[in-house]
């Protein structure tokens, strides 16, 4: 037995240990219209806040899809305008003004941000404090990104549904755009390792620890949120929709899905669009631990990179052990590339794209080690102490 044997049957190992054991998230199958949900017999108030920081290119689009929701319950929009310098504020009032939703529309001008907290965070506590304030409070907080739009009904849905099966956290995972090279050749990945990462069937079973969301759409009870301690429990975190899932799931039921009634704005026309979004969090998703990050390293090679060394230098059974890897990493993608659009021979190209994301993920140790981490539009958040 070679050297190289040992492991060319662990990789094969490991994807028939994805493929058959770690929920079917490579199914791409749980989605908001997986099933018909009876609506509410009176519909909860609800109130989305939307931190915005420079966002003065989407902020129109994004605001006005929330603003023609036909939800026939109460709902507002309150507008967090994090420190912007551009024209997010005075874009958001015009938008309002346009689709004649003034009345909808709440504008507060976000405080300088704590020591201690993510810009994000903090403009979200923002949002929570006012809504909790209003003369009638809401009964949901819609956390939503400023480039994120929705269909006209996604309101409607996300409630019946977290009325239904009496969550705490109802998530989306919203399309995110997928025009450009870069993006065909990344985007579904990103998704694609997020479900591997946190299984959506696992995510929304109450008997199982893993807890998960997806930041551009998160309906969230209020009373939960006071219960899981509010958005001060998470404040430092730079991937603050994975933490306020783990939160909010040590008080009640939470659900999380694929999207076709929510998608986003952000565009990422260059491999180095994508490259600074995922280098800005990823190094916190390992608590900027260099072991863990060793460990990373070291699976990624395994997983991802092995099996294709592997098929192409290898002989006899070790070939024939990455081949069969290979081709079960390439048809593992596959529903998520359709879910997509894109053409599915990039599934053969999976273990070129996990290289990729692993530089990323270097990338993001490195800035984190300068002090640069978590770089957003001019605010470093996670700089080393």
């Amino acid at each position: 037995m070679t050297a190289s044997l040992p492991l060319a049957l662990a990789s094969l190992a490991v994807w028939l240990y994805l493929i058959t054991a770690r929920g079917g998230f490579w199914r791409a199958s749980i989605r908001d219209d997986d099933e018909s949900l009876p609506e509410p017999r009176s519909w909860p108030r609800v109130v989305a806040v939307v931190p915005a920081r420079n966002e003065a290119e989407v902020i129109a689009e994004s605001l006005g899809s929330l603003l023609h929701q036909d939800y026939p319950g109460s709902f507002a929009v309150i507008l967090v305008d994090d420190q912007s310098t551009d024209e997010t504020a005075a874009i958001g009032r015009a938008a309002a003004i346009r689709v004649q939703s003034s009345d909808r529309l709440e504008v507060v001008t976000g405080l300088p941000l704590p020591p201690g907290w993510a810009g994000k965070l903090w403009a979200m506590k923002q949002g929570v404090d006012h809504a909790a304030n209003r003369p009638e409070p809401p009964s949901y907080v819609l956390f939503t990104d400023a480039d994120i739009a929705f269909s006209g009904d996604a309101l409607r849905h996300l409630v019946a549904r977290a009325e239904d099966h009496q969550l705490v956290l109802t998530s989306w995972m919203v399309k995110l755009r997928c025009e450009s090279p870069a993006e065909q050749g990344l985007i579904p990945a990103f998704v694609f390792f997020f479900q591997m990462l946190y299984p959506f069937a696992w995510v929304n079973r109450a008997d199982s620890e893993t807890a998960a969301a997806a930041g551009g759409c998160m309906l969230v009870r209020l009373d939960a949120l006071k219960r899981a301690g509010g958005i001060e429990a998470i404040r430092g975190s730079l991937i603050d929709d994975c933490a306020l899932g783990r939160k909010l799931k040590s008080v009640g039921s939470i659900w999380l899905g694929l999207t076709e009634r929510g998608y986003s704005l952000r565009r990422y026309p260059q491999l180095g669009d994508i490259w600074r979004m995922v280098a800005r969090s990823a190094y916190d998703q390992l608590h900027y631990s260099p072991l863990l990050l060793t460990g990373v390293v070291a699976a990624m090679a395994l997983v991802f990179l092995a099996p294709p060394l592997f098929a192409m230098l290898g002989t006899g059974l070790t070939q024939l052990s990455g081949a069969l890897a290979w081709v079960l990493m390439a048809l593992a993608f596959q529903p998520m590339l359709r879910f997509y659009q894109v053409s599915p021979l990039w599934g053969v190209a999976l273990p070129a794209i996990a290289a990729l994301y692993l530089i990323f993920t270097l990338d993001s140790a490195y800035q984190y080690a300068r002090g640069r981490g978590g770089l957003w539009k001019g605010r470093v958040q996670a700089g080393r102490t």
